[in-house]
């Protein structure tokens, strides 16, 4: 017999068998009529990225659904590709030039461009190559990428379709603005952050007719450098406080410009003064109210965050040096009340980490209202379904009040806006310079333009905007809707991905697939948690909290990593990262190559009778009682559970029962039977488990005997439910809890492990037992197993399923060791029972006590008093 490794190497086995899967062509598919079709799309990684703690609990989630369909017969297809993440990998590539000494305002678009492609070449597929490592088996022949040429070309044909639509508009309103990267931003893309800031308290002076009076207004505002773009004060006209000041004016701190005072219910009278400075050009509520009162906007920002021509004061200075001075102006000035300090968080650029700016801009919307509709009824009536469904409301909530969606970007790197202007300042939208020039011409009555006449929209398209058709798109449903691979593969079956992105990426992924292909674009998604350490903290690069995935495997191998992660990890909750769940997944593979390594050891010997048939059908029961759990929790996604199910039936059933009835005593033989049966229960053990542990069950399978050439456990057919026998698996838990019964007296009472015991049973039917004596003398090491009708002097008893069982202890324990320490317990005992008497007679604690604490005190009591019994009737049988 070939030697087997002594201990598991998975450095070794997990390049061998990844590379064995490429050859052979396991991971890709193509349409196939006689099979049914399972497909997953990657939710794809920014092509800046590398791998992490979230990737690798999605990855995994992904991979473990992927490789059980694959068993199942389906054909599987799992695409993989990245993100060209336009303001992410545009800051990689500004700061990769910036170390070269060249700004990005020094080139033209074009020359940007070739670095950033150049870029994207060198470092774009690390994360792909990272998944690699942890097993995951994609499609890579299928690999896309959001900025390819094709998918590039959907995403225009889809804004072109969109505009004609009447759904994509350009307009002023306002957003989320990155001073730093100098471009507006999605909601998603705005990280809170909590800090301490200042309230300032500042007095406005009222005017009546022109004439200031010898009054003044306080309000309280955290920007004071905006006040140079205030257009009005507001109160609550319900405010008896301000009454007094309906129709009057104020002056603006410093600046002595005349606002009006107006009055709007919005104006909370309990929150900090009562009065509001209005500027509508720096905060979105502003805005609205704005729009209300038909009042005029005053932008004072440029896009690098410093003050415009129209602050009139501290012109050109950065905001943060401008509220510097003007506090100072302000104090010095006596219009500075009071300055507090509160609680605040601060919304800042997720890529840059610029404090974000509410800011009016000129850009491009997407309308949502419409597309919402059959995106919301689709999840609310379980056409797709959310898991763990507890996300329902928080979906229908986002939907229920979607605004429209701000499609544009101030970058280079993405798919360019294709709107085209005309020298008089109008538009026209098209696929291709070719297009635009043809409807330009068209719509202007002009022949003679030339291309030379139209200048392109110098923006990008948000980068959610071609991830939204990703399910769509990877397939060529854009450039060919009827191709094979779109009609076979979608709609596909599950999404994977994490809760923070629902609305962004999977409520527009479903808005897309209803207003393409008329259908979902899949049927299930499940929402993994967030990878928190265990104080409770997202794992991250900054709070340097966050391992590294690959030093990981590294050091546990990708089997123990992957069930790692998977053991605590419920959908839709968090997971409390502890690096012992990692351990205990390398013990896991320990655990299973010791067996796999007991069970080649064995000799045969084909002569010998079989005398194993009951732990035989007993472990065929149990695996197929398992596998309907398995299973039942495969269909609810409770991944972590169906791990947790293969986990107990291959530690527990398998390896630390299954395998300790069978194993023939020590240097003897075994019969061809049981280990004929124990290999074919080993190969089904091992397919439940390759879904979670691919490269180990893989590694085993073909130690276990002779393969052909694709007869590798990635393709070996899924198991399927079959019928078990209850009354075994229940007589051999009751045989398995003696067991454990006898052990726990071994260890307390000290008697060695290689000393046989004798074990009498009391009990009304000798059938619950009589199959298992071999199993149960074996097991518990007893010499005799004797049925009785009386209760036996001088042993220890218990009792397990209403059963009663005796140990004789003559012979087994030092008589007057077990009398003395009988003793000191029972005197420990009643002591103990005498402070809980006392305390329950005292009138005082009783009435004073809650409920729970007196019932708590009352139980103490009665398990006092049972233990003094049991002492007692033990040391009357010594």
């Amino acid at each position: 017999m070939m030697s087997i490794s002594t201990k598991y190497n998975p450095k070794e086995v997990e390049k061998k068998w990844y590379d064995s899967w490429m050859q052979r062509g396991f991971f890709h598919s193509e349409p196939n009529p006689n099979k049914e079709p399972y497909t997953i799309v990657i939710p794809p990684p920014n092509v800046t990225g590398v791998l992490h703690m979230g990737h690798m609990l999605n990855n995994t989630i992904q991979d473990v659904l992927i490789r059980r369909a694959r068993m199942q017969g389906k054909e599987a297809c799992w695409v993989p590709g990245t993100d060209h993440a336009s303001i992410a990998t545009e800051a990689k590539v500004v700061a990769m030039l910036k170390e070269k000494g060249i700004n990005k305002s020094d080139l033209t678009r074009e020359e940007f461009l070739t670095y950033a492609w150049e870029w994207k070449e060198k470092y774009g597929g690390i994360i792909l190559d990272q998944l690699k490592k942890l097993g995951a088996s994609c499609d890579w022949d299928r690999t896309r990428f959001t900025m390819e040429d094709d998918m590039s070309a959907a995403v225009i044909e889809v804004f072109v379709d969109l505009y004609r639509k009447g759904q994509i508009y350009r307009g002023v309103r306002m957003v989320n603005w990155d001073p730093q990267g100098r471009t507006a931003l999605s909601d998603e893309e705005v990280i809170p952050k909590e800090t301490m800031a200042k309230m300032y308290h500042l007095n406005y002076e009222i005017v009546t007719d022109g004439v200031a009076e010898p009054a003044y207004i306080t309000v309280a505002t955290s920007r004071p450098e905006t006040i140079m773009a205030d257009v009005a004060v507001a109160v609550n006209p319900n405010d008896e406080r301000y009454k007094h000041l309906h129709g009057k004016r104020v002056r603006i701190p410093l600046l002595g410009k005349e606002i009006p005072i107006i009055l709007d219910e919005y104006v909370a009278i309990d929150f900090g003064t009562g009065a509001l400075k209005v500027t509508p050009a720096h905060d979105l509520n502003d805005y609205e109210l704005g729009q209300k009162h038909k009042l005029p906007t005053i932008d004072i920002l440029n896009n690098d965050g410093t003050l415009n021509e129209q602050a009139q004061l501290y012109v050109g200075q950065d905001r943060f040096a401008a509220r510097r001075n003007i506090v100072k102006d302000l104090q010095e000035a006596g219009l500075m009340v009071k300055i507090e300090e509160y609680a605040s968080v601060l919304q800042t650029s997720e890529r840059t980490g610029a404090v974000i700016e509410p800011r009016l801009s000129m850009q491009w919307w997407c309308k949502m209202d419409k597309m919402a509709k059959p995106a919301l009824e689709a999840v609310m009536e379980d056409q797709i379904r959310l898991h763990p469904p507890k996300f329902k409301n928080m979906y229908r909530s986002w939907m229920e009040n979607v605004r429209d969606w701000c499609i544009s970007r101030q970058l280079w790197w993405g798919q360019r806006i294709p709107a085209y202007y005309l020298p008089d300042g109008s538009f026209v939208v098209a696929a291709t310079d070719e297009e635009a020039l043809e409807l330009a011409r068209k719509e202007s009555g002009n022949e003679a333009l030339q291309l030379s006449d139209l200048k392109q929209d110098e923006d990008v398209l948000d980068t959610w905007f071609s991830s939204w058709l990703w399910p769509i798109s990877v397939f060529d449903g854009f450039k060919d809707p009827d191709n094979k691979d779109i009609l076979y593969y979608y709609p596909t079956n599950d999404l994977v991905t994490a809760p923070e992105i629902l609305f962004f990426w999977v409520a527009r992924m479903i808005m897309a697939g209803f207003e393409f292909r008329n259908e979902v674009p899949f049927k299930n998604v499940y929402l993994t948690g967030i990878v928190r350490d265990t104080q409770g903290r997202k794992m991250s690069k900054q709070l340097g909290n966050s391992p590294d995935p690959l030093d990981l495997i590294e050091q546990y191998g990708a089997d123990g990593v992957r069930t790692g992660m998977l053991f605590s990890s419920p959908a839709g909750n968090d997971l409390l990262f502890d690096e012992k769940l990692v351990e205990q997944g390398r013990n896991f593979s320990n655990k299973i190559w010791n067996a796999f390594r007991l069970i080649k050891g064995w000799e045969v010997d084909e002569s010998l009778p079989c005398p194993n048939e009951t732990a035989i059908k007993w472990f065929e029961s149990r695996f197929n009682e398992a596998f309907v759990q398995i299973e039942d929790h495969f269909s609810k996604f409770r991944i972590s559970d169906a791990l947790l199910a293969v986990y107990k039936l291959v530690w527990d059933d398998f390896c630390s029962n299954y395998l300790e009835m069978i194993k023939p005593a020590y240097q003897q033989p075994i019969d061809k039977r049981t280990i004929e049966v124990t290999v074919g229960l080993l190969e089904k053990v091992l397919k439940v488990l390759h879904p979670f542990m691919p490269f180990i069950t893989e590694e085993i399978w073909h130690e276990l005997k002779e393969r052909k050439e694709k007869e590798f456990l990635i393709v070996a057919p899924w198991p399927k439910k079959d019928k078990f026998d209850e009354q075994i698996v229940e007589q051999m838990e009751n045989v398995l809890n003696v067991v454990g019964a006898v052990r726990n007296i071994r260890n307390s009472k000290n008697i060695p492990n290689n000393k046989q015991l004798g074990l009498y049973i009391k009990v009304m039917s000798h059938d619950q037992y009589e199959p298992f004596l071999g199993i149960l003398r074996k097991l518990a090491n007893l010499d005799e197993v004797k049925f009785v009708e009386e209760n036996i002097e001088g042993a220890i008893s218990f009792i397990v399923a209403g059963d009663e069982f005796f140990i004789p202890m003559e012979g087994n324990i030092d008589v007057e060791a077990e009398r003395e320490r009988l003793i000191k317990e029972l005197e420990y005992t009643k002591g103990f029972l005498a402070s809980v008497t006392k305390k329950l007679s005292n009138e005082r604690f009783v009435n004073g006590a809650p409920e729970a604490v007196i019932a708590n005190e009352r139980k103490k009591q009665a398990d006092a008093e049972a233990k003094i019994n049991a002492i007692e009737q033990s040391l009357a049988s010594l």
